[in-house]
């Protein structure tokens, strides 16, 4: 949709050592495992659900592998969970992933953005290399 004037202005979360971003991710305050929790209290209120956010456990862990971080919601007991008219079995310890982020190099991202038409113009990252702000410009 943009023209070959067209810029692009990105955050982009770099890869970092893997402590730092499962710590980020599962923080002490709690805070990520409250947003992710939050999903069964919007999935139960406003889909009609009897779902119960208190069954379930928060859990995120860096895949190196991929790239990226992975939430999941983690039942704590055999249940079923009914979500308007489906039904929807679950094992203690098995999950719902609801999220992925995904963490790149300068270099890995530059690829991605090649890829999608754009080219890394001018790239601007904090004092400890955890993070990115990218001018893409279209090629």
């Amino acid at each position: 949709m943009m023209n070959k004037n067209g810029y692009l202005l990105i955050g982009v979360d770099l890869k970092k050592d893997i402590s730092i971003l499962n710590s980020a991710y599962n923080d002490a305050a709690g805070v990520t495992a409250e947003f992710n929790l939050n999903l069964l209290t919007r999935i139960r209120d406003e889909l009609d659900s009897d779902i119960d956010p208190d069954a379930f456990n928060h859990r995120a862990f860096y895949n190196p592998a991929i790239g990226r971080i992975e939430m999941h919601l983690v039942s704590t007991h055999p249940q079923s969970i009914r979500v308007e008219d489906k039904v929807f079995e679950l094992s203690a310890g098995e999950t719902i992933h609801t999220e992925n982020s995904y963490k790149y190099t300068i270099e890995e991202f530059a690829e991605l953005a090649s890829a999608a038409g754009f080219h890394q113009q001018q790239v601007w990252t904090d004092e400890s290399s955890l993070f990115s702000v990218q001018l893409l410009k279209t090629v």
